[in-house]
């Protein structure tokens, strides 16, 4: 009876899938215990195993705080704008410099953390 009573862990509050190709990709707003909210994306891609003869869902998840949602979009927005224009967004160009030079970990060092996993 007393769980019943207990509030979930992380609420959901919103959710919405966007399917595109061989991947989906959820987007869900929750809320922690403090009703701090906050947004998970999370990318689903259905994959054949061929030596077990079945196919399989890989996920991959990224959560993102509201106090991020600003830097966030700005790299997105910036990295969108290079893909379709080829050209380098310089209003945000040194900010974005100086923030990844703060930064002191490599993709080289994440894939040998999943490695290790």
């Amino acid at each position: 009876m007393e769980d019943q009573d207990r509030p979930m862990r992380h609420e959901e509050l919103f959710s919405r899938a966007i399917r595109a190709g061989k991947r989906t990709y959820f987007f869900d707003v929750k809320e922690t215990r403090n009703a701090e909210r906050y947004l998970t994306i999370t990318e689903s891609k259905r994959r054949f195993i061929n030596d077990q003869g079945k196919f399989i869902y890989e996920k991959h998840k990224l959560f993102l705080y509201k106090e991020d949602f600003e830097k966030f979009m700005t790299g997105l927005t910036d990295s969108i704008s290079f893909i379709e224009t080829g050209i380098t967004p310089e209003e945000n160009k040194e900010a974005s410099i100086d923030d990844a030079s703060s930064v002191d970990v490599s993709f080289e060092d994440l894939d040998k953390l999943d490695e290790e996993l």
